[in-house]
């Protein structure tokens, strides 16, 4: 088998359910499989899965073990030679998996190949592609000047080495994780997709920005801004010093500073949703000629004007492609004042996430 998807999921059930929709679509022509690990919800996505994914694994934990340790077991099933560590809240492209197993087999020496994310507005990240965390780069960052945390020696459309990258899309050979022993079990969450790149890197293998594909990651579902986010975050960063820095007053410092600072964090006014004055469908339940042109002009056009201010766009994937749907989104980039909204394949709800520090919106009809 060529590919395992792998996908911890934790009282999401919607943004699963599309997400699958999305990585369904992207296997279709590859040897691949489906693992779903779950993390004791209480919500119906298992009931969900198995009603509308019959081929998917399903792995159900009584307990919430954390990123690290789930994805592990994961992983001691998998049957793929490549694995894809994947987060539920994302949407991918129906030739993501085939652009990037194209790309990973003429490589040697092969880490983890990531690439370009964009959150629920069409935004991107720039957490897709980071430097490693020393001290001194963290502690500027904690000051304010990120310049150096992430890897901005490449733009967001280009290919080419890279250290370290989010664990909402990771895809790497299973032969390169079990060296490495995966993911270290001391990450509850936060740190660990960090710890294993870091780790594969100095195993001698080469970490891979492909910024020629891009997926959504509405990230607000799985990475609240609060205070015990950042807490668990600088618990993690604590470990990771630990195990690949000498440990010295220092960092000793760095971490204790961050602390203090996520103390403040809860205090901090919630970023704001887009004003919304006007909806618009895009879908094949539209008149003809309207939705194909209407469809054609803001998928092809990199114009801002194309989109209207104050609107939030709801798009019909029983109608257009994924890929459809996240270069829309990234045509968006630049107008601030627009949203959206995904309508998934033979659903009554549609979801959506106007910013990336909240959790989405998920409207039933």
């Amino acid at each position: 088998m060529k590919l395992s998807v792998i996908i911890l999921n934790y009282n999401v059930q919607y943004f699963l359910q599309l997400c699958l929709q999305s990585v369904e679509a992207a296997i279709s022509n590859i040897d691949a499989e489906i693992i779903v690990i779950d993390n004791n919800s209480k919500d119906e996505s298992r009931l969900m899965v198995e009603t509308h994914f019959p081929n998917v694994r399903w792995i159900q934990n009584t307990e919430n073990v954390g990123f690290s340790k789930a994805n592990n077991q994961a992983v001691k099933v998998a049957k793929g030679e490549y694995l894809c560590v994947l987060n539920p809240d994302t949407v991918i492209a129906e030739d993501t998996f085939t652009k990037l197993l194209e790309f990973a087999e003429t490589k040697n020496n092969l880490g983890i190949v990531g690439c370009q994310l964009i959150d629920g507005k069409g935004q991107y990240l720039p957490e897709s592609k980071r430097n490693v965390p020393t001290p001194k780069v963290a502690l500027k960052k904690l000051l304010g000047n990120s310049d150096s945390y992430y890897a901005n020696h490449l733009k967001k459309d280009e290919i080419g080495k890279v250290s370290i990258f989010v664990g909402a899309f990771m895809l790497l050979k299973q032969e390169v994780y079990s060296k490495v022993g995966g993911f270290d079990e001391r990450y509850f969450m936060y740190g660990e997709d960090i710890d294993l790149s870091y780790k594969i890197e100095k195993a001698g293998f080469n970490n891979y920005y492909f910024g020629e594909t891009t997926i959504i990651h509405f990230k607000g579902e799985s990475t609240l801004k609060d205070k015990i986010y950042a807490k668990r975050f600088f618990g993690a960063m604590q470990i990771f010093y630990k195990s690949h820095f000498k440990s010295n007053v220092f960092t000793n410092v760095l971490v204790w500073l961050g602390i203090q600072v996520a103390k403040l964090i809860s205090k901090r006014p919630k970023a704001l949703n887009t004003v919304v004055n006007n909806y618009i469908l895009i879908s094949n339940k539209l008149v003809p000629k309207l939705q194909i042109a209407l469809r054609e002009s803001i998928l092809v056009s990199k114009d801002i004007n194309v989109f209207k201010s104050s609107t939030e766009y709801i798009l019909d994937v029983n109608y257009l492609f994924f890929s459809d749907v996240i270069r829309l989104m990234r045509n968006s980039e630049q107008q601030k004042s627009v949203s959206f909204k995904i309508l998934p394949k033979k659903s009554n709800f549609i979801l959506g996430s106007q910013n990336s520090e909240n959790r989405g919106e998920i409207l039933h009809f």
